[in-house]
Parts: C-alpha cells; structure tokens; sequence
C-alpha cells in the first residue's frame, strides 16, 4: 500500500497503536500529523478549538481518530469528573475532529475515517462503566457519520482492538497478567500495534472501495470463546 501524495491525521499519535499507525503511514508515503497531549488537550475545549482552527487550510485525506484515556473504578465509586473525563476524551473529541475534517473531505468528494475503539465497545466487565459507554458511543458515531458521507465518496470504519501488547498494557497487568489474558485468546498471545496498525492502514487506502460503516475486531479471536 502506499499513501504518496495522501495528509494523514493521527490523534494520539505518540504513544502505543497511535504511534504504530504514524510510523506506518510516514513509512507508506504519507505526510502525518500526529497529534499528542502537548498539541491538543482533549480535555479542555479552548485546546480542541484550537487546534482545529490550526488544521482549517489543510487537506486531509485520512483521519485516524485514536486520541483516548481509561479509568478503571467501580461503577458506584466512580467520580462525575472522571465519567466526563472518559467522554470528553474518546466520544467527544473523535466527533469534534470528525465534523472538522469531514465537511472538507465531503467536498473533494473523498476522504477515509478510522475510529479507534476496543472490544469493550461490544460487551464490558467490572470497572469499565466510563470507558465502554464511550467506546460503544464511538462506533454509534462511526455508523451514523458514515450513513451521511458515504454518498459523497467518504468512507467512515472503526476498529476495535483486542489486548494489545504496548507499554501501558504491560505496566498495568504485569507479566503474570498477561499469560492469563494470552491463555483466552485462540491465537494464544496479545496483539502488537502492528497488528492493529495494518488493519487501520487497509482501511484507509484505495484497497478499501466498498467498507463502510463497519466495526473490524482485531482481538485475535477473543470475542469469539
């Protein structure tokens, strides 16, 4: 695949899956602006504005919405804050960026969308209250957003990755962790970033003529046992 001559925005391009996906489409051509929290905070909305008015004269072709945070805690102790702090984040800052890009997009007639979301977009355990209700919301946008401007040659997808072996992961479940999680996915380990990175990159390139609207589990089989 080769992305010569495409911009790509990539939020949450610094770290993890973002930063997978950014090496992979400078790697493939491309000219990326990956964003992380020093360019725009997606928790204070002067910040997104921002931004956003930073982006208005460029065309973008290929829009990666990954920006996103967790907060782990039992639903009854969850703080207010950190419930808003999850959506303004992972559903409030995708759509902002979407309605951004899409109106320009619409009007050349083309353009790629790749939402970023996760298996707790399609079940949820303890603690996840916050991160699957925006995570579920984000693929509501993706199906509703891509109803809209697929007439118009924009194709809008989301992809939800399974666990995924990233510096995060690792400090947060620990070696131990991880070969429990890795003993309940059928492919018998976790997901590299560039696992989830190849299929966010098929996605958005001419290889893609007739997905839209859909959700693609990259989770190694472990939605489906």
């Amino acid at each position: 695949m080769t992305f010569e001559g495409k911009t790509v925005l990539v939020t949450g391009g610094t770290k993890g899956i973002g930063r997978q996906i950014t090496k992979d489409f400078i790697n493939a051509g491309a000219k990326v602006l990956a964003t992380g929290s020093s360019m725009v905070d997606f928790l204070d909305p002067s910040s997104i504005d921002k931004f956003i008015q930073s982006i208005q004269d460029l065309d973008i072709d290929i829009c990666i919405n990954n920006a996103g945070i967790n907060e782990v805690s039992p639903f009854c102790e969850t703080a207010d804050q950190s419930w808003e702090d999850v959506l303004a984040v992972n559903l409030t800052g995708a759509y902002k960026i979407t309605k951004a890009v899409a109106a320009g997009m619409v009007v050349r007639g083309s353009g790629k969308i790749i939402n970023i979301a996760s298996i707790w977009s399609h079940k949820s355990c303890k603690g996840r209250a916050a991160y699957s209700a925006s995570k579920f919301g984000l693929r509501g946008l993706t199906q509703a957003v891509a109803a809209e401007v697929a007439s118009e040659g924009v194709l809008v997808n989301s992809v939800s990755p399974g666990f995924t072996r990233t510096s995060l992961t690792e400090r947060i479940l620990g070696e131990d962790g991880i070969k429990e999680v890795e003993s309940k996915i059928p492919l018998g380990r976790l997901a590299t970033p560039k696992d989830i990175s190849n299929v966010v990159l098929f996605l958005s390139s001419d290889m893609n003529s007739y997905i839209s609207g859909q959700d693609i589990l990259v989770d190694g089989g472990f939605m489906n046992v």
